[in-house]
């Protein structure tokens, strides 16, 4: 079995730093420009900075997306992009067009370049050709099988690297090239830019009848006839790795901290346990399923992994996601009374039973016992998001750890 990777992403410096404390062995972000995550918070070039000497300081890696279809017009941009990169030393480049690949390898010829899974890599032969060209590393395309993937591993050099999706939202389209976007809004998804389309309710509508929507029904269930579940690895952990993946990938570059947080350090768990023994890993099977539920999520497929998808990949009904837990926020330090501090992202009052998450994937129940302003006036709720508060939990929170409230 190879040694494998638990690759998180994030959105900001913030979410970095949460990955790297919950679990990550490396973590891929974006740039302002050049990746498929337009609307994201992404990261300026100080950000960058910061979060690579960070990730450093704790042994984790950072690869960064440039995984745009790229126009002629991108191409100088990118260049000099590649330039002020090379200057940080991120670990990785994650690369789709075969024009920025030979550009980064020119500008960045000490940094390691990742294929990304926009590249439609589906075949052995391919993973050799971007070998050749100097890859390091092939995302695996999401409509791959773990059939596929196992020879593909036979085929390859032993130090070609396969990184491969494991969790997260899914594309409707192959390997992610999309058209909707662009043709329902005019903002193109392979410029990063994409409006999730496949998300929306449709109907079909008669010529003759103008404003007369009659609905679209798939098996009687519905009309969000795109809209595909979130893939869910996390009870085939074991086949993952006997297939001979390098990179468990988790997708997410929009989400926030505390789905980051609880994702990461389950699938933390689960790999740590399936590598010691799959006796450990199948003993603790309902754990990971109880901490995967508490995260943000549209319902669980596996997606291409076992041969054709799953019958029961696709949401009819609604494009909703399920909320068991709202995030309060994370403890950024402490004041002269131990009480934690922290940016407060949703309401909660004295009181209340909040669940601290620790990073080794116990959960601690804690009591709100009073709560301060910074200008230390005691508050009976702390109604305002990004509100810094003071807050006593009765014992010491440490600094990084996540809070989060049952719904």
């Amino acid at each position: 079995m190879r040694k494998s990777e638990l690759l998180i992403p994030a959105s900001s410096l913030e979410v970095l730093k949460t990955a790297v404390l919950y679990g990550a062995d490396a973590v891929y972000i974006g740039g302002e420009m050049y990746g498929l995550r337009a609307k994201a918070k992404n990261f300026s070039m100080e950000d960058v900075k910061a979060g690579v000497e960070f990730a450093h300081q704790h042994g984790v890696k950072v690869y960064i997306t440039a995984n745009i279809v790229a126009h002629n017009e991108d191409l100088e941009g990118i260049r000099e992009y590649f330039r002020e990169l090379k200057e940080i030393g991120p670990d990785a480049l994650i690369i789709s067009d075969p024009g920025v690949f030979m550009i980064a390898g020119e500008e960045c010829p000490d940094i390691d370049r990742h294929i990304s899974t926009q590249a439609n890599s589906t075949n052995y032969a391919t993973y050799n050709f971007w070998y050749q060209q100097g890859a390091s590393r092939v995302v695996a395309a999401r409509e791959l099988s773990l059939a596929e993937i196992k020879e593909i591993r036979a085929q390859i050099p032993e130090d070609m690297e396969i990184e491969a999706f494991v969790h997260g939202a899914m594309c409707i389209s192959h390997s992610g090239r999309c058209l909707l976007s662009n043709y329902f809004t005019g903002r193109n998804a392979n410029s990063g830019e994409c409006t999730h389309p496949c998300r929306w309710k449709y109907a079909v509508m008669e010529e003759t009848r103008p404003g007369e929507y009659m609905p679209v029904y798939e098996n009687e269930r519905g009309t969000y006839i795109f809209n595909s579940k979130d893939l869910c690895m996390i009870e085939y952990i074991d086949q993952i790795l006997d297939a001979g993946i390098d990179s468990l990938k988790i997708e997410g570059r929009m989400k926030t901290a505390l789905y980051v947080a609880a994702v990461a350090r389950t699938y933390r768990k689960a790999i740590n346990d399936c590598e010691e023994s799959a006796e450990k890993y199948k003993a603790n099977m309902e754990y990971y399923r109880e901490e995967i539920a508490k995260c943000t999520y549209r319902q669980f497929t596996t997606g291409f992994y076992f041969g054709k998808t799953d019958e029961n990949s696709q949401i009819y009904d609604n494009n909703t996601y399920i909320k068991n837990y709202t995030y309060i926020g994370i403890v950024q330090g402490h004041n002269d009374k131990g009480y934690a501090l922290l940016e407060q992202k949703n309401k909660f009052s004295v009181g209340e039973t909040i669940e601290v998450m620790i990073p080794d994937g116990t959960n601690l129940e804690v009591t709100v016992k009073a709560i301060e302003d910074e200008d230390g006036n005691p508050m009976e709720s702390a109604p305002h998001p990004k509100q810094m508060i003071y807050v006593d939990f009765g014992q010491k929170i440490e600094e990084g750890y996540l809070l989060r409230r049952k719904e």
